[in-house]
């Protein structure tokens, strides 16, 4: 920025007051319309505000105000166009952030009181690519302790509901970005996934969600310190969406390389030519799928076809033994000071989680831990022949459609059978592997979706994917 808020000109004219619904248009729209003068970020700040202060006691979702810096920054965009500067392709959309990341002077809780009051002291790397393109965080939105689980609450944010239907989970770990970004509490949701946590939530609400390759857009939190490395292999940001165009909008505006986080890669954002070959996945591992995503996962086969894509169902390399390994790096990598933080917490859901599988990491070695690597080294290359053949793989988000509120918290014979319905998400970090989790339409208050895989690096290829999909089941509908 040029100026600082408190040295702008205050007769500086503004673009006049919004008189039409901020979520009428896309992203790619409004930032156009914002930085063309016909629409005024102030005003469009304003009226996202006041849908939050409408919508989200009921749902919960967005749990840090932002409205005063948010305004702020509004005014601030809006006079600096007024004045002929520069802005950014996100001039003046409307973003929100997971509490798991740093935003100055805000609590990186990731939905815990024992991190209630630390406050970061300065942005986490893509939160500032997404304000350097012009991007106004209108809110924070809620994660489950730890973001260990798929459904969010927690003791110090409460409990966010799914604005199609309370009665299920608005998904998690980043169930409140896909409860605000379904609401409309914001065009663009951040989120973080490290066993589907961008892909369930965007699945549970009803939107899309785009998990990126590992590097892609950088994370690291200067406050709370850093992850242990197996975390460190599998979590990304991504971003939540109401359109495709929107997901790959705010894949740009969050990516480029940024030396404070130590995976950063500065890849670029678009591949070479591709064959519009799908491999059609519906039972990946043998799971159980329900047979309404059968039929979506069908009806999507047919779309690519209409479309004058290849469509076939071949044998796809072993995935099971993914999850097992994906389980191991994460939740087995110092498993009993995680167990020790979730019971000081005493959060039922982290508790319920690690002690689940507390006999199994207690099993794990120093020599088991190594052979861990080495098997995945050999499920990475082998998922990376096979989408040399295949550039897309279509396959569930989950085998069950969106689960009960807190069903996790029923026994741990229901938690085994979640785990295992979640195998197509819990398998695609292991592998390091961008994926796209695609709106199919709401049927009687419960949503559904369907999945697609591609090469890493090749995010350009979920999305042209993805609109496909996109034209064929329809825009994805806000609650009524």
């Amino acid at each position: 920025m040029n100026d600082s808020p408190s040295q702008l000109d205050p007769n500086l004219k503004v673009a006049p007051p919004m008189t039409i619904d901020p979520n009428s248009l896309s992203a790619r729209e409004l930032a156009r319309r914002i930085k063309n003068g016909e629409l005024s970020a102030t005003s469009v700040i304003r009226q996202t505000l006041d849908r939050v202060t409408r919508v989200n006691p009921a749902i919960n979702a967005i749990v840090q105000d932002c409205a005063e810096d948010a305004m702020a920054e509004a005014q601030y965009l809006d006079a600096r166009i007024a004045a002929g500067d520069p802005v950014g392709p996100l001039a003046g959309v409307p973003v929100t952030i997971k509490v798991i990341s740093d935003q100055a002077g805000y609590a990186t809780t990731n939905g815990t009181t024992l991190a209630a009051d630390l406050k970061a002291t300065s942005d986490s790397p893509f939160l500032q690519n997404l304000r350097r393109n012009g991007a106004i965080v209108v809110g924070r939105t809620n994660t489950p302790a730890f973001s260990y689980r798929w459904f969010t609450s927690n003791k110090v944010h409460g409990t966010t509901l799914n604005p199609h239907n309370p009665d299920l989970t608005p998904g998690g770990s980043s169930g409140g970005a896909g409860a605000a970004t379904s609401a409309g509490l914001g065009h663009i949701g951040h989120g973080t996934d490290i066993a589907g946590s961008v892909r369930y939530p965007a699945y549970a609400c009803g939107i899309h969600g785009l998990r990126p390759t590992h590097g892609r857009i950088p994370m690291f939190n200067q406050t709370g310190g850093d992850r242990p490395i197996g975390a460190q292999l599998m979590a990304v940001s991504g971003p939540l969406a109401r359109s495709v165009d929107d997901l790959r909008l705010a894949l740009e505006g969050m990516s480029g390389y940024a030396a404070d986080d130590p995976w950063s890669v500065p890849m670029p954002l678009r591949g070479p030519d591709f064959n519009r070959r799908v491999a059609l996945v519906t039972h990946p591992g043998g799971i159980n799928t329900d047979p309404r995503i059968v039929a979506d996962l069908e009806r999507s086969a047919e779309m690519f076809r209409a479309a004058g894509w290849t469509v076939e169902a071949p044998d796809i390399p072993e995935i099971r033994e993914a999850v097992d390994l994906q389980i191991d790096l994460w939740l087995s990598d110092d498993h009993a000071a995680k167990l020790a933080a979730a019971r000081q917490e005493n959060d039922p859901g982290a508790i319920a989680l690690l002690e689940h599988y507390a006999d199994r990491a207690n099993a794990i070695d120093v020599a088991a831990f190594s052979q861990l690597f080495i098997r995945r080294a050999a499920l990475v290359r082998a998922w990376r022949a096979f989408l040399g053949d295949y550039p897309v793989v279509l396959m569930p988000v989950s085998a069950e459609l969106p689960f009960r509120k807190d069903e996790d918290l029923e026994g741990s014979e229901t938690l085994t059978r979640l785990w295992a319905s979640q195998l197509p998400q819990i398998a695609i970090p292991l592998l390091g592997l961008p994926a796209i989790s695609i709106s199919t339409g709401v049927e009687n208050g419960v949503p559904s979706g369907v999945q697609l895989v591609a090469s890493p690096w090749r995010e350009d290829i979920c999305l042209t994917a993805g609109e496909v999909l996109e034209q064929g089941f329809g825009l994805p509908q806000m609650p009524q």
